[in-house]
């Protein structure tokens, strides 16, 4: 008697929740994200073959299509255009993500009054918050505007209705995760209902020429949260980054399928709701009419914008057997790398022994290498208690060896320092053009660039040899 085989209906089949990666057996580890305890059982849809059907329309060599659809409209704040690469596109959908309390909704909410307009309807759907909580903040932030319309909803079908009623040119939907479809199983954020809630909005925007703005969360190591799969969906992903301590929020572009990923819009977020920062490099100073010891400015490369920014260092006598070392805007290996390098190559022994503390100003984060120079030259001036000349600008990478290693856009910062009134710089060999009026000091390594503290001073550096005499 012949068996029954069994079918691939009534195989099992396993299913990544995070990516979507499939396969016909269970794994504690997805292979193409490298997740653990993420692979699931789902039943194995049958195999079907689809037949060619009729085009919506005929294909026409590249030279003939219409490019004017995909003109950017501006959403009417400059910094956020900025990144988006001049404005929205029609049948756009971007995603925004940002840790909880940094000010997605705020900033969102401004672009919603600021892009409404008589031609040009938007429709800002909040599914966390109630229609009079948005009410109040668009009050505090004077974001009113009679072509801008809210609903407060957390059914997809309701959404779609509302599209179809207020037929907008913009859609904004606070949040992706709060939304979901009674016709898929599961809990709204789950992946099932990610994918159907972005495919059903994608579609709507596709369809109507809408552009859409969705407000995506976070997770505790600032990945966007929920399935990787609508990152791959949207066109536009958007970085909302800032310390909720400090008043400067950064949107970084990560995806952009109509511009570039290096622009970076500077905001400030305060009382009245939050303003873009066309010149945001006053953030990061520290007005003084005199130099202090234990500061250095540098400029760094947000994106394409370089930034003005100061790191200060701190030493004192250490009270316990295992001196301090804290940071604050700065990675604390790279801090660490500086002392070395300062205590071996530069003979600034005594740095071992103390507590050091060293930070930036306003918040700002300095993460690449160019700002290495500026560090190691705060510490030193830190240890002789020497200020550094005024209006100097430091920028290079400094090596293991003390070497003063190149770094990309060195023009570009030069003419950003420049432009601020800084007269004198420090840079590695080769900079390039120089701007008129401003003396550029090159530097090899890091004897010379210690060089520029005072002779006077710079002899009052405690060494090790001179304090066992």
């Amino acid at each position: 008697m012949a068996t029954r085989t069994k079918s691939g209906k009534d195989r099992p089949s396993y299913r990544c929740t995070e990516c979507g990666w499939q396969t016909a057996k269970w794994l504690g580890r997805c292979p193409e994200c490298q997740a653990w305890g993420t692979v699931e059982e789902y039943g194995a849809p049958a195999v079907r073959t689809t037949a060619p059907g009729r085009v919506t329309s005929s294909a026409l060599p590249i030279g003939q299509v219409d490019g004017r659809q995909a003109t950017a409209r501006s959403t009417g704040v400059p910094e956020f255009d900025r990144v988006l690469g001049g404005g929205l596109v029609p049948g756009a959908v971007a995603l925004l993500a940002g840790e909880p309390g940094v000010g997605k909704s705020t900033l969102l909410l401004d672009v919603a009054a600021k892009s409404a307009s008589d031609e040009h309807r938007t429709l800002y759907v909040t599914g966390e918050e109630s229609a009079s909580q948005v009410r109040l903040r668009a009050d505090r932030i004077k974001a009113i505007d009679d072509h801008l319309y809210l609903a407060a909803e957390t059914d997809l079908a309701a959404v779609l209705g509302h599209l179809d009623a207020v037929k907008p040119s913009l859609l904004i939907l606070d949040s992706v995760q709060t939304i979901a479809s009674p016709e898929i199983d599961g809990a709204p954020g789950g992946m099932a209902q990610v994918r159907e809630v972005a495919g059903a909005l994608i579609r709507a925007s596709k369809e109507r020429a809408m552009s859409t703005l969705l407000v995506g969360h976070v997770t505790k190591d600032g990945a966007i949260a929920g399935p990787r799969l609508l990152e791959h969906l949207v066109d536009v992903v958007l970085s909302f980054e800032g310390d909720r301590h400090a008043r400067l929020r950064l949107v970084r572009g990560v995806k952009n399928r109509y511009g570039t990923t290096d622009e970076v819009g500077c905001f400030e977020l305060h009382d009245e709701g939050i303003t873009g920062l066309a010149d945001p490099s006053g953030l990061f100073l520290t007005r003084r009419t005199e130099a202090v010891p234990g500061t250095c400015l540098t400029v760094t490369l947000e994106g394409r914008r370089p930034l003005v920014a100061e790191v200060q260092a701190l030493t004192v006598d250490s009270q316990i057997p295992s001196p301090r070392r804290t940071t604050s805007g700065l990675e604390t290996s790279r801090v660490s790398m500086m002392l070395a390098v300062l205590e071996q190559r530069g003979r600034i022994t005594a740095l071992g022994k103390r507590d050091i503390y060293s930070a930036t100003v306003g918040g700002v984060k300095l993460s690449e290498p160019a700002a290495d120079l500026a560090i190691a030259l705060a510490l030193a001036s830190a240890a002789s208690d020497t200020p550094l000349p005024k209006n100097l600008v430091a920028i290079g990478e400094v090596g293991l060896a003390g070497e003063v290693r190149r770094v990309t856009g060195v023009q570009r910062r030069l003419a950003e320092a420049h432009r601020l009134g800084f007269t004198h710089a420090l840079v590695p060999a080769d900079p390039g053009k120089v701007p008129p009026g401003m003396k550029v000091t090159e530097v090899a390594d890091m004897g010379d660039a210690l060089r520029v503290l005072p002779r006077s001073r710079r002899r009052e550096a405690p060494r090790e040899d001179e304090e066992r005499r």
